[in-house]
């Protein structure tokens, strides 16, 4: 029997949503003061790499005629839909300096782009704060 869809993968569809089992463990590993510098810098780096390129987002490139952009599904928030077109688009505008505010305009449209945007700067920042010392409370 051949299964498919997207959902059809190992994980059973949960594969796109493993950055928030690393986010729950960045959580827990602040919270325990046993873990080290480097697990916390590991899971930051993994939930921003979640966040940038794998976490179910509206895609929101730019369409003519369409002032609220793209509407497709999308994964992470520097990647675009399944329009190869929107692909990289959102990448090219943060690169392009007078694209830089259309696409930091974007990060906060909806609930998910803000949850994502949220979580990936509190875990860039989480990341940096790890190997300063004395910064984390101890």
């Amino acid at each position: 029997m051949a299964t498919s869809g997207a959902r059809s993968s190992r994980l059973g569809g949960l594969g796109q949503w493993w950055g928030i089992i690393a986010a729950a463990l960045l959580i827990a590993a602040w919270i325990n003061k046993a873990a080290g510098p480097a697990i916390v810098a590991t899971l930051s780096a993994l939930v921003l790499i979640w966040s940038l390129f794998q976490a179910p987002v509206t895609c929101g490139a730019p369409v003519r005629g369409r002032e609220d952009g793209c509407r497709n599904n999308a994964t992470g928030l520097l990647m675009g839909c399944h329009i190869r077109q929107h692909r990289w688009q959102k990448l090219k505008m943060l690169i392009l300096r007078r694209q830089v505010r259309t696409f930091c305009s974007g990060l906060f449209t909806d609930g998910k782009a803000t949850l994502v945007t949220l979580a990936a700067i509190g875990s860039f920042l989480s990341g940096l704060v790890a190997f300063i010392p004395g910064a984390a409370l101890s």
